[in-house]
């Protein structure tokens, strides 16, 4: 299985080289980049250019607030600095923060995302071949790649695209065009896994005829730490962020799955009220317990094999923190992978 680590949005871009360096010290597969508080884009730069043999992954970058020709430009950039090791996670966002926050227009995001997924495919095949550029849809019109602005082929071919997906059909879409789904921490149950990410992407991936399946990656909640001490503090980390999530009207049909529709509500009234800080204690433990992997270094291996061996392809795991941690922590990926 491969192993992820997560990168903590709060960590300045002047952190970002020596963080990515550690991460790959300790054995870990890649790093995943959020898209919170700094450009995605510019944090895997920075994490690609001061390593040599990690995969970085956008997890993920928001779509429908950039042209795609910017993307392309960036990913083929970035596949190309570092050898093939840049992949390009797109996610949507919800409607509230596109319009709100980044002041951009909203549209339904599936077809909107196909439609994006095929702005970048022309673009890419453009600089492959020097082909004529030659896209239109409803949302773009692309016609204009002349040789001098064409960066033309790289060695290491076009950069894997995923999707970042919380419902079936945007994981049909993953299956169908991209190389699979990263998923959210409020979807990466296994039951939701089995259920319905795997079986939507089988059905995108028979659409399009394609070989291979698609694969997951599972971004789950996980609190962990080298004792038991460290582990609870994560839990508490982790409950303040699941009440913020699952506080959004996107992530409450997890909720709803688990019988849990009145905690949605009473968070959403929370969040309504500007009462930010009321929000953990709304997650009790035993809520807590059904929303949150928990376990030390030396136990994770023996709980997420369990949960998603045979189901997904990699796993995330949390932002690594104390420096005295790296040795059971090398311990801990070191046998998720041999899993």
């Amino acid at each position: 299985m491969k192993v992820y680590a997560a990168l903590d949005p709060r960590l300045p871009l002047s952190a970002v080289a020596g963080y990515a360096q550690r991460v790959e010290l300790i054995g870990f597969d890649g790093l995943h980049v959020a898209e919170t508080l700094h450009d995605s884009l510019a944090v895997a730069l920075l994490a690609l250019e001061h390593t040599t043999r990690l995969t970085v992954r956008t997890a993920v970058t928001l779509a429908f607030v950039r042209s795609p020709t910017l993307v392309a430009y960036t990913a083929w950039d970035l596949a190309a600095l570092s050898g093939g090791r840049f992949e390009l996670g797109l996610g949507t966002q919800i409607r509230q923060n596109i319009e709100g926050r980044y002041g951009m227009p909203w549209s339904e995001p599936r077809s909107r995302m196909r439609d994006y997924l095929g702005a970048l495919e022309a673009l890419f095949a453009a600089f492959r071949t020097g082909d004529r550029l030659d896209y239109r849809s409803p949302g773009y019109r692309l016609t204009r790649m002349q040789p001098y602005f064409n960066p033309g082929p790289v060695d290491v071919g076009d950069p894997p695209i995923w999707l970042g997906a919380v419902n079936a059909g945007m994981c049909e879409l993953a299956g169908e065009l991209t190389h699979g789904v990263v998923t959210h921490s409020t979807n990466s149950d296994p039951a939701f896994l089995a259920g319905v990410v795997r079986p939507a992407l089988d059905r995108g991936a028979a659409s399009a005829r394609r070989g291979e399946a698609p694969a997951i990656i599972a971004s789950a909640a996980i609190a962990t730490g080298a004792d038991d001490h460290a582990v609870a503090a994560d839990r508490e980390r982790q409950r303040g962020m699941l009440a913020f999530l699952y506080s959004t009207p996107a992530y409450a049909p997890a909720l709803e799955r688990r019988g849990l529709t009145e905690l949605a509500d009473r968070l959403r009234a929370v969040v309504k009220e500007q009462r930010w800080d009321d929000l953990p204690a709304v997650l009790t433990d035993d809520v807590l317990d059904q929303l949150l992997v928990s376990g030390r270094y030396d136990e994770l291996p023996r709980i997420l094999l369990a949960r998603f061996g045979g189901l997904a392809r990699g796993v995330v795991l949390p932002p690594i923190t104390d420096r005295a941690d790296d040795g059971p922590l090398a311990a801990c990926v070191a046998e998720l992978r041999a899993g």
